[in-house]
């Protein structure tokens, strides 16, 4: 029997009406975690044994995608794998990124449902099982939002803004305050990855294909091990991909003004040099650029999002080395017998 955290479903209306009865959907027995990690090298034997302990009665598999790491998080995530069978791992050629390291777990989880979690443990692996009984009630994935999180300021301020401009300005469907600690049907999962969009934002891409998801709040806490990866650099490309991404209105909103900004300068131009407006012939060339130039812009920007969409990409990531059996699409170079697991 699974094991629950108490008041579990009553954390939300979603989950007292949900519209599917907890004998539709399956027992969550098989669950892949899937664990990305970049130089974790000190909290990689710590997230092993707290899930192990949390979650170890299930048909459990431990996935962790190593992102390139270069501090020796691959040494110690082999010798969980040769002590335990069901660990496993994908070692990525070099540092992909985020979504490259989850897009690779998800794409390689065996089992019928996955479990995000993090290498860091700011999400408790205990929390795993609100997220289990909120699945149960008939949903195809279910969100952690954390209820006390244990960030920087600014970071919380950041991750406040970016949630109101895309679900209120942009109009991007998203979960609100989702974040990657997750459960998902591995189904869906893979088919979201599969999609091989240019911008992978997951939260956006669930309420494109299902409807039935929810948020569970969760428990957060401080780093104790290691440094953050994820800084304003990250977070602030990071939105910009998904507002340029999943909603037009900023490329639009540019096209336009773009196109008004020109004919403004093309009106004054023109006055300009008929001599309705006063000023020398520099200024009149000046604008007559300036005319063009955001004519230019214009096309460009609805170019880049029309055209660019469309257009042959590199893979999101490549593959080094894998316990499992990894697609020969994903690999850069073929594999090496001594370094493969059989």
């Amino acid at each position: 029997m699974l094991r629950r955290s108490t008041n579990t479903l009553g954390y939300s209306h979603a989950l007292r009406t949900a519209h599917s009865s907890d004998t539709d959907y399956p027992d969550i027995t098989g669950l892949t975690v899937v664990i990305p990690c970049y130089n974790e090298v000190d909290n990689l034997e710590h997230s092993y044994a707290e899930i192990v302990s949390e979650l170890g009665d299930l048909d459990l598999e431990l996935l962790y995608v190593d992102d390139g790491s270069t501090d020796g998080s691959l040494d110690v995530i082999r010798r969980l794998a040769e002590s335990d069978s069901r660990v496993q791992y994908v070692s990525f050629t070099r540092n992909f990124g985020f979504e490259a390291a989850f897009s690779a777990g998800y794409r390689y989880a065996s089992k019928p449902w996955l479990l995000h979690v993090d290498a860091d443990q700011q999400f408790p692996a205990a929390e795993a099982h609100k997220l289990i009984a909120a699945a149960k009630a008939g949903y195809d994935a279910v969100f952690g939002v954390r209820t006390n999180r244990q960030d920087p300021v600014l970071r919380r301020w950041g991750t406040a803004a970016f949630h109101f401009i895309g679900r209120k300005l942009l109009r991007i469907e998203l979960p609100q305050g989702a974040t990657a600690f997750r459960l998902v049907r591995t189904e869906l999962a893979r088919r979201i990855v599969d999609l091989e969009l240019g911008t992978p934002y997951f939260l956006a891409t669930v309420p494109r294909l299902t409807s039935r998801y929810t948020t569970v709040p969760v428990a957060h806490r401080a780093r104790a091990r290691g440094k953050s990866k994820v800084g304003m650099s990250f977070l602030s490309s990071h939105a910009i991909e998904l507002f340029v991404g999943f909603s037009r209105r900023l490329s639009t909103a540019a096209s336009v003004s773009c196109v008004v900004a020109g004919g403004a300068g093309l009106m004054t131009a023109l006055a300009g040099a008929t001599g309705l407006l006063s000023g020398e012939a520099l200024d009149t060339a000046v604008l007559l650029l300036l005319t063009v130039s955001l004519a230019a812009s214009a096309l460009a920007v609805r170019s880049l999002v029309v055209v660019g969409a469309g257009q042959p990409r590199p893979r999101q990531f490549y593959v080094r080395e894998a316990s499992i059996p990894v697609s020969a699409a994903d690999r850069l170079f073929n594999p090496t017998p001594s370094l493969e697991s059989t």
